[in-house]
């Protein structure tokens, strides 16, 4: 068996997220489906983690194994391309990788990004490609903020109910904010993520920008570590999951 990695470019809007589910399509199932499909044999696909519904990929990494050889990888991409494109999806890049290689297990860092459309009118040509909030948000005071989520912290108040992770406790390496022309957009850098970790800390960026919370507060709803407390996820339209890096 040989052991390759994909990466995988994808609109998520219509779909139920990453990961194979009962009912409704994935994007997982779909990649999967046409590969075992192209390839003539059942392919298993494992990603490097698994992205809600409405989120959005420029660069998600995955991997599978085969009997078969892919010796042309410009035959492959345009092949399965022809059977994803009109689904939303692109395979960017495939390479062969070791048996030590785990599109999960083996990463060393996650990076995402929210896009925020901060203006008075709704965005047509990127709809369904960031959160519209039409009141002005102080991004002073949410740079501030974000500071506040960098290090190593137990991340409790923004974990889902659903979440399965281990433990709370995460290392933010990164939490960046940048405007351009009424987009606001904030980077995230840390290893691993709890589900929903990414939008719940948007949302509560977003009550400081509108001066919903103080600093103090947002301090409070930290160290309480109480989902409860947290302020309403961001929609998942504004999420990218932008690189995976090993």
């Amino acid at each position: 068996m040989t052991r390759y990695q994909i990466l995988v470019e994808y609109v998520g809007t219509n779909f139920r997220g990453w990961q194979v589910q009962k009912k409704g399509k994935t994007i997982q199932g779909l990649i999967q489906e046409k590969i075992s499909k192209l390839l003539k044999e059942n392919i298993i696909l494992l990603g490097s983690g698994r992205t809600d519904a409405g989120v959005h990929a420029i660069e998600q990494s995955a991997h599978f194994d085969c009997k078969i050889d892919i010796k042309q990888s410009d035959k492959f991409l345009k092949s399965i391309n022809h059977f994803l494109n009109n689904d939303g999806i692109a395979i960017l890049k495939i390479k062969k990788r070791n048996d030590n290689f785990h599109a999960r297990f083996s990463a060393k860092m996650r990076i995402y990004k929210y896009i925020i459309d901060n203006r008075l009118s709704p965005p047509v040509l990127q709809k369904n490609r960031g959160w519209h909030i039409m009141k002005k948000l102080d991004l002073k005071l949410m740079k501030k903020g974000a500071k506040k989520l960098i290090g190593t912290k137990d991340f409790s108040s923004f974990r889902a109910s659903s979440c399965r992770a281990k433990s709370p406790v995460k290392t933010m390496k990164l939490v960046k904010i940048k405007s351009s022309k009424n987009k606001i957009i904030i980077e995230f850098r840390s290893q691993s993520f709890l589900q929903q970790q990414v939008r719940s800390m948007v949302g509560c960026l977003k009550y400081i920008g509108e001066k919903k919370w103080t600093l103090k507060k947002f301090e409070r709803v930290i160290r309480l570590k109480k989902r409860v407390l947290c302020a309403p996820p961001a929609p998942p339209e504004g999420l990218y999951l932008m690189r995976v890096i090993y």
